[in-house]
């Protein structure tokens, strides 16, 4: 790789992490949260009254006391891919994004968190990154933390893969929908594949906690507005309480969770 490219990357993120977010790259923590919603940074801000950066910007961020910042990076799979790229500038010890997707399986209903343990590449982005044959895999000892904090709260949780896509409106293409069948997958979503992938890119452990907001395969099933709007009632706010204990948990541990360079 040519060294004056690569530094030039690394000067860009530098300087766009700030310009997207509003906030100075040495006011993000070690240890990341991010979402896609502006909830979850308002309930973040309100907790631990701190500030939120980025109104008015394409992404809002904010930092507790004890070092831990969440941003919402947007929808898709293209701003999944932005803010991965982004955070190399502040090369964090661990990302963990607290999103939704779409149940595919039985067992999958909504209101459970799912921890996968793969992503299926459908959205295209990662192919910028990686070749198709790099599997799209989360930090496995991140993931460690985040079922410890799911289990103290004896709360169910599944195991699987995700399927991730960048269509939004798929759910009424019947070959796409046996496709899915086939492939097996747990859930679909539009950014945990890209996330994975692009964390192995730029060396950031990273891992996702998915809250099924929906049930897509299901007629009734399809996300509507007011449907949304009960999930988060009901469930989000659990959400990000498991986020903030793991992350926080992983701080006060001081482990090292970054895997070998190959």
């Amino acid at each position: 790789m040519d060294t004056n490219l690569n530094i030039d990357r690394l000067e860009i993120a530098k300087d766009w992490l700030p310009r997207y977010t509003g906030m100075p790259i040495d006011q993000f923590g070690d240890n990341i949260l991010l979402t896609n919603f502006d909830y979850y940074v308002t309930q973040f801000a309100d907790r631990f009254g701190c500030k939120i950066y980025g109104e008015g910007r394409p992404m809002q961020a904010a930092t507790n006391s004890s070092g831990l910042s969440i941003i919402n990076f947007g929808i898709g799979s293209a701003n999944a891919a932005t803010i991965m790229d982004l955070l190399s500038a502040r090369n964090p010890n661990a990302v963990l994004f607290l999103g939704k997707c779409g149940g595919l399986k039985a067992s999958s209903e909504i209101g459970h968190f799912i921890l996968p343990i793969a992503a299926v590449r459908g959205e295209g982005t990662s192919g910028d990154y990686l070749p198709p044959e790099v599997p799209a895999l989360p930090s496995f000892k991140l993931h460690k933390f985040v079922s410890e904090s799911l289990v103290s709260r004896n709360l169910e949780y599944r195991t699987g893969v995700i399927y991730t896509t960048n269509r939004r409106l798929w759910e009424h293409d019947q070959e796409f929908r046996k496709r899915l069948q086939k492939l097996t997958c747990i859930g679909i979503d539009m950014e945990t594949a890209t996330l994975f992938i692009v964390g192995h890119y730029n060396s950031i452990s990273r891992g996702a906690l998915l809250l099924v907001s929906d049930v897509p395969t299901t007629p009734e099933g399809v996300k509507t507005r007011a449907s949304d709007r009960e999930v988060t009632n009901t469930w989000v706010d659990q959400h990000i309480e498991i986020g903030i204990e793991a992350m926080t948990d992983i701080s006060v541990r001081g482990e090292q969770i970054r895997h070998f360079h190959y």
